[in-house]
């Protein structure tokens, strides 16, 4: 392994930020991103990503370090100002990685694929003879293909959905994954194993190489795919685990009994079986995600989680195939947990469930295993993800990666505390509340109610770089953050209320969090605000016209207004379908559309509003935010839209998003 200097200087921020002793917006955006990439194969050196932000350039940089256990000795391994990432290893355990849209071989200093060509979310297979990767391919004729003499005509044509998805149009082309023959000379003899098929692989918009897996003889690769097209795919969530044979050159679907989301395929190390996530009901995005493994040999299928009230984040195999260790959201922080098998493969699956970490704050992913070690990523409120390794027996902690250690030295962290709330229907709730740096019960505190967006996401120890409760806690607000109704870590019954009831109990499920709390000393009653994101934004757009005078502002960002124009403008219509349980024109579901939807409660809105929208979203289409904001300016209410035209669900450049927390806060300083 060649290492190369340590590149400091994006590790120390300079004493005047440091002196502030508050987290800052331009603090916050000078943090390093870490990403945990991979073990090396003696399980001695984690390798781990680190982004920065360029706030001149408005750009992101990022590199690959890698550093012993200890964290002592960490290094910079690519280039300043180059992407990298995806790290694998070839037959003789030298480490290759993705730098700047190619392989890139660091023994050797050099790229092994052809210039010009893409080579995106790449596997190694075991023995290092042949390389799986992803690259787009035009499958469906274009405008320029229909008609070749109008070359500066503007104009697309669909016939059918989804002609848009996330924040892209649909352009003709697909992710295809392609087998290479790999040597030191370079890749060669690539195959797309999907050829002829109009499908994407791995999926969009999210999907990477954790959608492909080799086998231990390195004959298999797994790939995750849905092999469907237009409304059919619109209204589906069914993605299939298929195996392809090198020598046969055979694709075989071993999930077809399965018919909603398989993910995440990965062989055991033993070579006897093969591990995904699998949602049970198409249709629902958001089903519990159940451990499925088969045997490869009698092609046998366990699902070892039937009995397990909690869903799964992701998952790794043990060295020894014995056990199965995983993170998942649980009681409001996303731990570590393990599965031993030893009584799974049974028609009556009984694993023993055991975890691992307790604390608050989450285990974002796990790298790998080393020894008695997991190494992980870890977050809480107040600290950016840095890699940690977990005792798999005591659950002891020990921090690997310092990126941020010298920025967070001048910050005074914000405390953290969870309050229980009792709900309308006698439930208990968990809450988190984040104060001031310098909070004083004594003194009276402007307070946030936070909305959580997905609607089934869960409200854990995240650090957002945007909706940040350290930076918002930091102005001098109390965040009051509740765990409503529809997020997962609570169990599937928790979890799956809030469909077909947008409006219903979640909501009320805040007015019981903000009501409770504030009846604290610290709250200033006179002045609560609301604000959220996606179905946080919807539920602060039904607040609006529910709270009955307890809010003074509100702040609403890509949020639905109205559900049936939203229906006839959003692109995952499974998502509409089974949340709303159905389209907007079934008579059967008339009254949830009157109840559930904000714009028909527009007449009682009576406090000022922000709202926030990026004009390349395509799951909450702009023209909800137009509505909204035309509806709030003619009932003669102060309002503010502001619009990101490059943006889409997710403001994610750099100068977008400081002025996004600019205008947050200056909303908030103006209004409440």
């Amino acid at each position: 392994m060649k290492f190369k200097t340590s590149f400091l200087a994006f590790l120390t921020l300079s004493v005047n930020l440091l002196a502030q002793g508050r987290m800052t917006e331009d603090i916050l955006w000078s943090l390093g991103r870490v990403g945990g990439e991979s073990l090396s194969q003696d399980g001695k050196y984690v390798y781990y990503t680190v982004t920065h932000y360029d706030k001149e350039l408005n750009k992101s940089n990022t590199q690959l370090y890698i550093s012993d256990l200890s964290g002592r000795n960490a290094n910079m391994i690519s280039e300043a100002r180059s992407f990298a990432g995806n790290v694998a290893f070839d037959g003789g355990g030298n480490l290759m990685y993705s730098k700047d849209g190619q392989v890139f071989h660091d023994l050797i200093q050099r790229n092994l694929g052809i210039e010009g060509l893409e080579y995106s979310n790449f596997r190694i297979s075991p023995g290092g003879r042949h390389i799986a990767f992803s690259r787009s391919v035009k499958m469906d004729q274009t405008k320029a293909d229909r008609h070749p003499d109008l070359p500066l005509a503007s104009a697309s044509v669909y016939e059918d959905l989804m002609f848009r998805h996330w924040n892209v149009w649909e352009d003709g082309a697909y992710n295809h994954i392609f087998i290479g023959r790999l040597s030191p000379d370079g890749i060669a003899q690539e195959t797309d194993i999907m050829s002829g098929e109009a499908y994407d692989a791995p999926t969009v918009p999210f999907g990477g190489a954790e959608d492909m897996s080799w086998s231990k003889d390195g004959k298999w690769l797994a790939y995750v795919c849905v092999k469907k097209k237009g409304k059919e795919y619109a209204v589906s969530t069914n993605s299939d685990i298929y195996l392809y044979h090198l020598e046969t050159r055979q694709t075989q679907n071993v999930s077809q009994s399965l018919t909603g989301y398989d993910k995440e395929p990965q062989f055991s190390p033993d070579g006897k079986y093969v591990a995904w996530l699998s949602m049970g009901r198409d249709g629902y995005e958001s089903d519990k995600n159940e451990l499925i493994i088969m045997d490869l040999i009698t092609r046998k299928q366990f699902n070892i989680t039937r009995t397990w009230d909690e869903t799964i984040n992701h998952f790794i195999w043990s060295p020894d195939s014995r056990s199965v260790f995983c993170n998942l959201p649980y009681r409001g922080s996303v731990q570590l947990f393990e599965i031993a098998l030893t009584n799974a493969f049974s028609d009556t699956p009984m694993p023993n469930y055991r975890q691992i970490s307790q604390g608050d704050h989450d285990y974002a992913t796990i790298i790998g295993i080393s020894g008695d070690e997991l190494v992980c990523t870890r977050t809480d409120m107040n600290h950016a993800p840095e890699v940690y390794a977990v005792n798999i027996q005591t659950g002891q902690a020990r921090q690997v990666s310092r990126v941020n250690d010298a920025a967070y030295q001048g910050i005074t962290p914000c405390p953290v505390e969870k309050q229980w709330i009792r709900t309308s229907d006698k439930k208990n709730m968990l809450a988190w509340v984040i104060f001031p740096p310098d909070f004083d019960p004594t003194r009276k505190y402007p307070t946030l109610l936070y909305c959580q967006g997905g609607p089934q996401s869960a409200l854990t120890q995240f650090y957002s770089f945007r909706w940040n409760f350290q930076l918002m806690a930091s102005k001098g607000y109390i965040v009051v953050a509740p765990n409503r109704r529809g997020m997962p870590g609570w169990g599937r019954q928790w979890n799956e209320q809030i469909s077909g009831d947008w409006g219903g109990q979640c909501i009320t499920d805040y007015l019981s969090a903000i009501d409770q709390v504030s009846k604290k000393p610290y709250v200033d009653v006179d002045r609560r605000a609301a604000v959220g994101a996606s179905f946080g934004g919807y539920s602060v757009f039904m607040l609006a016209g529910l709270h009955e005078n307890r809010f003074k502002t509100f702040i609403s960002h890509c949020g639905s207004f109205n559900l049936e124009s939203w229906y006839g403008s959003t692109e995952e219509m499974w998502f509409a379908n089974w949340d709303l349980k159905g389209p907007y024109w079934n008579k059967k579901y008339a009254k949830a559309y009157q109840r559930h939807s904000p714009h028909r409660l527009v007449h009682r809105w009576n406090r000022p509003i922000l709202i926030i929208q990026g004009g390349r979203d395509y799951r909450i289409p702009d023209t909800q935010a137009f509505e909204a904001f035309t509806a709030a300016r003619m009932l003669g209410l102060p309002a503010r839209l502001l619009y990101f035209p490059d943006e889409g669900h997710h403001v994610l450049k750099l100068q977008n998003g400081i002025l996004w927390q600019r205008e947050f806060f200056t909303w908030l300083r103006e209004t409440l």
